[in-house]
């Protein structure tokens, strides 16, 4: 869901940040003696801003999500941006499995087996959060403070779950990006790809058709005699290709990668384009996409083929969370895609996750849990103070809520924006329209804070007040 930020030390920390560990409680759902085991869960917290528990100053909360939480400090803007004009705490939660709140002692027992593994799912995340926060409200005497959530992408799902499943604890949330729809067959499947291809295709109609014919281009230089020579040194990879459904993922990688995040100022998509329409009268068709190759990865010696399958924390770990829970069936399979037809096979899917982990993936159960069929009719009255944002030219918006669906369950929407863009830091290249994205949403929240705290003077008001002798 996340492409991989550059990890930083702690050393790079800003001064103001300080790393705290909490003793968190491995199962909150069980009473087994074993429910009762814990481990280490790292958060950090910036005081720098904060106005005080006695102001009722609010807390900022990010939700880290499937990565060490390291990889958000300086990711992550959104809260640092707008916490000075809040007075606002900000916090940031590591993921249960991630990072350094691993349990079980270390990465390798934790992932050993589907018993240890087991623990490792989105409730358990969110209770973890839960607890977490009301730790730290009583630690600072701070139970009057309002607790806005935030998070990105599979974090933004957790951000939006948490304020419908503890409303107690989270005044609001903030999900960027947050593919809530892309499960059970409630957002269509070939969705993802299909903004991937409009990408390419609204920058340059010739880019997107020599994107579209290059696969079967690919493959009929595969089966000449010494076709994955050939593709192997036309692509200077840094093994010889064992077979062309290499060069293809590889490739199938960096386009949905750069549409993902295709952002200002350098919007990546358009860097491939330009240099695929470049070379059009220089070269043949494998000869464009592999300019499109250097343009974003720059001149190499070679090209690693497995660069985006590396087994680094976050592959591993998302690995087994698709496998169990988060199943999103994405495939492409439209006549108007870019990509050779490759539709999601449920079945294939849950035997490769049994041969893998030794459990059956659950497909149905994140709109059991956290619904998602029917969403505007059931949350219309049942939910408020969630905003759901996204920009419309990133692929995951296929499955987000991209309509309001009550006057505080709000979608804000950026026709150019792309993954998680809003809650990136600021720059001074940024767009109006993204300005313009950012400060709605600030709106917004502040609204809601104001709301609260005339709730909370009103409340305060009424229990001072004298009561009549009867």
């Amino acid at each position: 869901m996340e492409r991989e930020p550059q990890t930083m030390s702690s050393s790079h920390f800003p001064e103001e940040l300080k790393t705290f560990y909490y003793t968190q409680r491995l199962d909150h759902f069980n009473y087994r003696p074993d429910s009762y085991t814990t481990f280490q869960q790292r958060y950090m917290i910036n005081f720098k801003y904060w106005g005080g528990a006695k102001s009722s100053a609010p807390i900022f909360a990010f939700f880290g999500a499937e990565a060490p939480v390291d990889e958000d400090i300086n990711y992550v803007g959104f809260l640092r941006d707008n916490a000075p004009q809040f007075n606002a705490l900000i916090v940031y939660i590591e993921h249960r499995y991630y990072g350094k709140s691993i349990p079980f002692g270390s990465r390798k027992e934790a992932m050993r087996n589907a018993s240890t593994r087991g623990y490792f799912n989105s409730a358990q995340a969110i209770a973890d959060y839960a607890a977490v926060l009301l730790h730290i409200k009583k630690s600072l005497s701070a139970q009057n403070s309002p607790i806005i959530v935030i998070g990105g992408s599979y974090g933004g799902m957790l951000a939006s779950w948490f304020r419908l499943k503890y409303p107690h604890i989270a005044l609001g949330a903030l999900a960027s990006s947050a593919p809530i729809l892309y499960f059970n067959g409630v957002a269509p499947q070939a969705g993802y790809y299909y903004i991937v291809t409009k990408d390419f295709k609204e920058i340059s109609e010739s880019c997107y058709q020599t994107i579209r014919k290059s696969w079967s281009e690919i493959d009929r230089v595969a089966k000449k005699p010494n076709g994955l020579s050939i593709l192997s040194k036309r692509f200077k990879t840094c093994k010889k290709l064992s077979k062309s459904f290499k060069l293809k993922d590889y490739l199938d990688s960096i386009y949905t990668d750069v549409a993902q995040y295709n952002e200002p100022p350098v919007y990546p998509v358009k860097v491939i384009c330009e240099a695929i329409d470049a070379t059009a009268k220089k070269t043949d068709i494998l000869g464009q996409i592999f300019e499109g190759v250097v343009a974003y990865m720059r001149h190499r010696s070679c090209y690693d083929m497995d660069e985006y399958n590396h087994p680094t924390e976050t592959n591993l770990n998302w690995r087994w969370q698709t496998c169990s829970e988060i199943v999103m069936p994405i495939g492409h399979d439209r006549n108007d895609s870019m990509f050779p037809p490759a539709p999601f096979n449920m079945k294939r899917f849950v035997n490769d996750c049994r041969r893998l982990y030794g459990v059956l993936p659950q497909p149905h159960w994140v709109t059991t849990y956290y619904g998602g069929p029917d969403l505007k009719l059931i949350l219309h009255r049942f939910a408020s103070n969630i905003i759901f944002s996204n920009g419309l030219r990133d692929p995951y918006s296929s499955g987000g809520v991209l309509e309001s669906i009550s006057n505080s369950v709000i979608a804000v929407t950026t026709v150019n924006g792309s993954h998680c863009l809003d809650i990136r830091s600021k720059q001074s290249s940024d767009p109006q329209w993204l300005v313009r994205q950012r400060n709605t949403e600030v709106k917004i929240i502040k609204g809601w804070i104001a709301e609260y705290q005339a709730d909370l003077q009103a409340l305060n008001k009424q229990i001072q007040a004298p009561k009549p002798e009867s």
